[in-house]
Protein backbone atom coordinates (compact mmCIF):
# COMPACT_ATOMS: atom_id res chain seq x y z
CA UNK A 1 0.00 0.00 0.00
CA UNK A 2 1.50 3.41 -1.14
CA UNK A 3 2.30 5.58 2.29
CA UNK A 4 1.44 8.66 0.77
CA UNK A 5 -2.86 7.01 -0.13
CA UNK A 6 -5.01 8.58 2.40
CA UNK A 7 -6.55 6.11 4.73
CA UNK A 8 -8.53 7.38 7.45
CA UNK A 9 -12.27 7.33 8.04
CA UNK A 10 -14.78 7.40 5.16
CA UNK A 11 -16.68 9.94 7.10
CA UNK A 12 -13.75 12.97 7.03
CA UNK A 13 -14.21 13.23 3.50
CA UNK A 14 -17.29 14.82 3.42
CA UNK A 15 -17.45 16.48 6.75
CA UNK A 16 -18.67 19.91 6.60
CA UNK A 17 -14.95 21.43 7.70
CA UNK A 18 -13.25 19.50 4.71
CA UNK A 19 -16.02 20.79 2.08
CA UNK A 20 -15.42 24.24 3.17
CA UNK A 21 -11.69 23.67 2.95
CA UNK A 22 -11.84 22.93 -0.56
CA UNK A 23 -13.36 26.00 -1.39
CA UNK A 24 -15.77 23.73 -4.10
CA UNK A 25 -17.25 27.59 -4.85
CA UNK A 26 -14.42 29.07 -6.04
CA UNK A 27 -12.63 25.30 -7.36
CA UNK A 28 -15.83 24.52 -9.62
CA UNK A 29 -16.13 28.23 -11.20
CA UNK A 30 -12.02 28.15 -12.09
CA UNK A 31 -11.73 24.81 -13.82
CA UNK A 32 -14.78 25.35 -16.15
CA UNK A 33 -13.75 28.65 -16.91
CA UNK A 34 -13.48 29.38 -20.93
CA UNK A 35 -14.91 26.09 -21.96
CA UNK A 36 -17.92 24.52 -22.85
CA UNK A 37 -17.19 21.60 -20.83
CA UNK A 38 -20.12 18.74 -21.35
CA UNK A 39 -18.41 15.75 -19.44
CA UNK A 40 -15.92 15.37 -16.75
CA UNK A 41 -13.88 13.15 -14.86
CA UNK A 42 -13.13 13.54 -11.63
CA UNK A 43 -9.90 10.80 -10.60
CA UNK A 44 -9.38 10.04 -7.09
CA UNK A 45 -13.05 10.60 -6.80
CA UNK A 46 -12.95 8.69 -2.79
CA UNK A 47 -16.43 9.32 -2.16
CA UNK A 48 -17.74 11.54 -5.27
CA UNK A 49 -18.00 14.72 -3.24
CA UNK A 50 -16.32 16.97 -6.58
CA UNK A 51 -18.28 14.29 -9.37
CA UNK A 52 -21.52 15.60 -7.06
CA UNK A 53 -20.72 18.90 -7.62
CA UNK A 54 -19.58 18.60 -11.78
CA UNK A 55 -23.15 16.49 -12.03
CA UNK A 56 -25.10 19.46 -10.55
CA UNK A 57 -23.02 21.69 -12.74
CA UNK A 58 -24.85 20.09 -15.44
CA UNK A 59 -22.05 17.65 -16.30
CA UNK A 60 -22.05 13.74 -17.67
CA UNK A 61 -19.54 12.69 -14.79
CA UNK A 62 -17.46 9.64 -13.88
CA UNK A 63 -15.26 9.03 -10.79
CA UNK A 64 -12.20 7.17 -10.67
CA UNK A 65 -10.76 5.87 -7.68
CA UNK A 66 -8.19 2.90 -6.29
CA UNK A 67 -10.33 2.43 -3.04
CA UNK A 68 -13.14 -0.03 -3.15
CA UNK A 69 -14.58 1.03 0.35
CA UNK A 70 -15.11 4.89 -0.74
CA UNK A 71 -16.09 4.09 -4.18
CA UNK A 72 -19.27 2.04 -2.01
CA UNK A 73 -19.91 4.83 -0.82
CA UNK A 74 -19.67 7.09 -3.41
CA UNK A 75 -22.00 4.76 -5.78
CA UNK A 76 -24.51 3.92 -2.49
CA UNK A 77 -24.66 8.46 -2.76
CA UNK A 78 -24.57 8.65 -6.47
CA UNK A 79 -26.51 5.93 -8.10
CA UNK A 80 -26.38 8.37 -11.48
CA UNK A 81 -22.69 8.52 -11.43
CA UNK A 82 -20.48 5.50 -13.21
CA UNK A 83 -17.62 5.45 -10.96
CA UNK A 84 -14.41 3.03 -11.73
CA UNK A 85 -11.97 1.46 -9.70
CA UNK A 86 -8.56 2.10 -10.89
CA UNK A 87 -5.40 3.63 -10.26
CA UNK A 88 -4.93 7.54 -11.87
CA UNK A 89 -2.29 5.75 -13.83
CA UNK A 90 -4.46 2.95 -15.73
CA UNK A 91 -7.78 5.15 -16.57
CA UNK A 92 -10.28 2.60 -17.92
CA UNK A 93 -10.96 5.34 -20.09
CA UNK A 94 -11.25 6.12 -24.25
CA UNK A 95 -8.92 9.14 -25.59
CA UNK A 96 -10.39 12.57 -25.14
CA UNK A 97 -13.71 11.16 -23.79
CA UNK A 98 -13.84 13.98 -21.38
CA UNK A 99 -13.85 18.19 -21.78
CA UNK A 100 -12.39 18.21 -18.33
CA UNK A 101 -9.78 16.06 -15.83
CA UNK A 102 -10.15 16.64 -12.60
CA UNK A 103 -8.00 15.39 -9.54
CA UNK A 104 -8.57 16.44 -6.32
CA UNK A 105 -5.66 15.53 -3.89
CA UNK A 106 -4.73 13.13 -5.58
CA UNK A 107 -1.19 13.64 -7.79
CA UNK A 108 0.91 13.46 -4.86
CA UNK A 109 -0.81 10.09 -4.15
CA UNK A 110 0.07 8.30 -7.04
CA UNK A 111 2.67 5.98 -6.69
CA UNK A 112 3.76 7.82 -10.32
CA UNK A 113 3.18 11.14 -10.97
CA UNK A 114 4.15 11.59 -14.40
CA UNK A 115 2.03 8.11 -16.09
CA UNK A 116 -0.84 9.88 -14.15
CA UNK A 117 -0.53 13.22 -15.85
CA UNK A 118 0.13 11.64 -19.52
CA UNK A 119 -3.11 9.32 -18.44
CA UNK A 120 -4.96 13.04 -17.99
CA UNK A 121 -3.77 14.13 -21.35
CA UNK A 122 -4.61 10.97 -22.96
CA UNK A 123 -8.25 11.26 -21.59
CA UNK A 124 -9.21 14.54 -21.80
CA UNK A 125 -9.78 17.08 -24.86
CA UNK A 126 -9.45 20.46 -23.34
CA UNK A 127 -8.88 21.09 -19.70
CA UNK A 128 -7.12 19.10 -16.89
CA UNK A 129 -7.55 20.87 -12.96
CA UNK A 130 -4.99 19.80 -10.27
CA UNK A 131 -6.39 20.51 -7.18
CA UNK A 132 -3.37 20.09 -4.49
CA UNK A 133 -1.56 21.19 -0.96
CA UNK A 134 1.27 23.75 -1.04
CA UNK A 135 4.21 22.69 -0.64
CA UNK A 136 4.30 24.45 3.13
CA UNK A 137 4.08 23.44 6.46
CA UNK A 138 0.28 23.58 7.60
CA UNK A 139 -1.58 22.05 9.96
CA UNK A 140 -4.39 20.09 7.39
CA UNK A 141 -3.67 18.24 5.06
CA UNK A 142 -0.01 15.51 4.66
CA UNK A 143 2.82 15.93 5.60
CA UNK A 144 5.30 18.36 3.84
CA UNK A 145 7.28 15.25 2.56
CA UNK A 146 4.38 14.15 0.42
CA UNK A 147 3.64 17.06 -1.35
CA UNK A 148 4.68 17.88 -4.74
CA UNK A 149 6.24 21.61 -5.31
CA UNK A 150 3.94 23.64 -8.13
CA UNK A 151 6.37 23.91 -10.54
CA UNK A 152 6.83 19.88 -10.64
CA UNK A 153 3.47 19.84 -11.47
CA UNK A 154 4.02 22.11 -14.05
CA UNK A 155 6.63 20.39 -15.72
CA UNK A 156 4.59 16.85 -15.04
CA UNK A 157 1.94 18.87 -16.85
CA UNK A 158 4.26 20.05 -20.08
CA UNK A 159 5.87 16.91 -19.95
CA UNK A 160 2.61 15.29 -20.68
CA UNK A 161 1.66 17.65 -23.57
CA UNK A 162 0.08 20.23 -22.05
CA UNK A 163 0.34 23.81 -23.20
CA UNK A 164 -1.11 25.99 -20.52
CA UNK A 165 -0.72 26.25 -17.20
CA UNK A 166 -2.26 28.77 -14.65
CA UNK A 167 -1.93 28.98 -11.41
CA UNK A 168 -4.81 29.89 -8.87
CA UNK A 169 -3.90 30.64 -4.58
CA UNK A 170 -6.47 29.26 -2.80
CA UNK A 171 -6.80 30.03 0.72
CA UNK A 172 -4.89 26.67 2.03
CA UNK A 173 -4.44 24.75 -1.72
CA UNK A 174 -3.25 25.25 -5.24
CA UNK A 175 -5.53 24.78 -8.40
CA UNK A 176 -3.44 24.05 -11.31
CA UNK A 177 -5.28 24.58 -14.71
CA UNK A 178 -3.72 22.81 -17.78
CA UNK A 179 -4.63 23.23 -21.45
CA UNK A 180 -4.43 21.48 -24.30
Amino acid sequence: MNERRFTGDIDKLRNAERVERLQMNRVLPYCLAGIAAKSAVDIGTGTGLFAEAFYKEGLKVCGVDCNSEFLNVARQLLPEIEFFEAPAERLPLADQSADLVFMGHVLHETDDAAAAMREAFRVTRRRLAVLEWPYVDQPVGPPIDHRIKVENIRQLGEAAGFSVCDVIQLRLMQLVIFDR
